[in-house]
């Protein structure tokens, strides 16, 4: 299990992508409202922002969505967005079989490589990434290169999933190591762990 998840189920506070969703607001608007301080934030010494939960919960009671999408906003709190990125078809079929044999509220989208994945994190802001590293046109180094630089990875849960050994992804470069990493097989067990972790984290936030 990951301790590090553990951990923040306590905590009190969240990151943007947390405050976007729980408020039903885009990530740039969070951002925006931090810096017009309706929203108390600080920053990390490792630089990531960090929002203030009571500050997020205020704002939610004095806001009032209309009745007919409350339903929906609650629905999109308590369920779970993940983005596959692989180039093998028949592993990215098992993937989505697997998860959606969980009976878990999760929904799954999957692209053949790191351009593919960037386009879709764009569109869908993903809770979960989970990549392989070995993959044409854009590999799974240089997506995670790339999204660091961006206000999508703030929040965004990654796993890495490769049949690189540890001393070749070093070679490469390395990862970030707050990115966890399977060698294949895929260990599903542990991936249906980390969702219920993360469904687990959502729905507190959304109290």
């Amino acid at each position: 299990m990951d301790t590090r998840l553990d951990n923040r189920l306590s905590t009190d506070f969240c990151t943007t992508r947390e405050a976007a969703r729980i408020l039903g607001i885009s990530i740039r608007t969070a951002q925006l409202w931090v810096e017009n301080g309706t929203l108390t934030a600080w920053k990390t010494e490792g630089g990531h922002r960090r929002i203030s939960l009571a500050s997020v919960q205020r704002l939610q009671q004095n806001r009032q969505p209309p009745a007919e999408t409350a339903a929906d906003s609650t629905q999109a709190q308590e369920s779970l967005s993940i983005l596959v990125v692989e180039d093998d078809n028949l592993l990215l079929r098992l993937y989505k079989s697997q998860i959606e044999a969980w009976g878990m509220p999760v929904s799954v989208a999957t692209a053949h490589n790191g351009i593919e994945g960037l386009i879709l994190i764009g569109r869908l802001s993903p809770d979960l990434l989970i990549s392989d590293l070995v993959m044409p046109e854009m590999d799974g180094f240089g997506l995670l290169r790339t999204l660091a630089r961006t206000p999508y990875r703030e929040g965004m849960e990654i796993l890495v999933v490769t049949a690189m050994e540890d001393a070749e992804i070093e070679a490469a470069g390395g990862l970030p190591q707050d990115i966890k990493v399977f060698h294949k097989p895929v260990h599903f067990a542990e991936l249906r762990t980390l969702c219920e972790q993360l469904l687990l984290r959502r729905r507190e936030l959304a109290r």
